[in-house]
């Protein structure tokens, strides 16, 4: 596929070990593809420091977050998430994330998910800034917080969303973008059955590299220059050009980022 559009990976794990043998190839690829805006996500205090080193490498395409991802909430979440507070105190993110709640692997600190989640929307409210939300098996107790937590300045991305249709349009209601990528390529990713009821304008494009790589990478290590299949595979769905969807989809993120 040949796009001239500039295309936008709002959800990439750039300092993740898996690219630390080749990451300035990995980086080169993606912007000879056309993908020249990587928004990053933070996960603990431990990827901190090599997000601000990819940062000061890439200082006009790596944009970065600030968060604690919800696997990563333990014991130590109070301080993880005062590690979270001090930072936003220093410089400019882009948003809050990843945050959420995730019950796929491990139910056992769901109540302190939810305090952490809660605590880090309200961050974003303070800030003025968006959330990009994680969400595995926990559709409800997500909808539930964001019920509750509601107003015009809570806005931002359901990142790799994989719901229903209805879950959808419950995500969009909360002023929230949704994260499509890999599994969009899937046989069985079953978003593809129902993405065209979807207004483009709620869409931002993903990799969530190195994991969950589309078709026909499945199974392999993802990255970003990837995120010309999941195009593809959206211009099919929408029945456009692949331009328009790199088009309209980065004016998403701009819309949701400010940059």
């Amino acid at each position: 596929m040949e796009t001239k559009a500039i295309l936008t990976d709002t959800h990439t794990h750039l300092y993740s070990e898996e690219f630390d043998l080749d990451r300035s190839e990995m980086m080169q690829r993606a912007i000879d593809n056309g993908v020249s805006r990587f928004f990053v996500p933070a996960i603990d205090s431990t990827c901190t420091q090599s997000m601000y080193d990819l940062e000061q490498q890439y200082p006009d395409n790596v944009f970065l977050m600030m968060g604690l991802h919800p696997t990563y909430v333990k014991g130590n979440y109070l301080e993880e998430l005062q590690h979270v507070e001090n930072e936003l105190a220093k410089r400019k993110f882009f948003a809050i994330g990843e945050i959420g709640i995730d019950l796929y692997w491990d139910k056992t600190h769901l109540v302190e998910q939810q305090i952490a989640f809660r605590r880090q929307i309200q961050l974003a409210k303070q800030y003025r800034l968006p959330i990009v939300i994680h969400c595995r098996e926990a559709f409800d107790e997500i909808f539930e917080i964001l019920e509750e937590e509601k107003s015009p300045e809570l806005f931002g991305i359901f990142h790799c969303f994989t719901g229903t249709c209805e879950q959808a349009l419950q995500a969009i209601s909360y002023n929230m973008k949704l994260g499509i990528g890999g599994v969009v390529t899937f046989k069985n990713g079953k978003i593809d059955q129902f993405l065209n009821k979807i207004d483009l304008k709620h869409i931002v494009l993903e990799t969530d590299s190195p994991y969950l790589a589309p078709i026909p990478y499945r199974g392999k290590r993802n990255e970003s220059s990837y995120l010309v299949n999941v195009v593809d595979k959206l211009a099919q769905i929408y029945s456009v050009s692949a331009d328009e969807i790199g088009t309209v989809t980065t004016n998403n993120s701009i819309e949701i980022f400010g940059i």
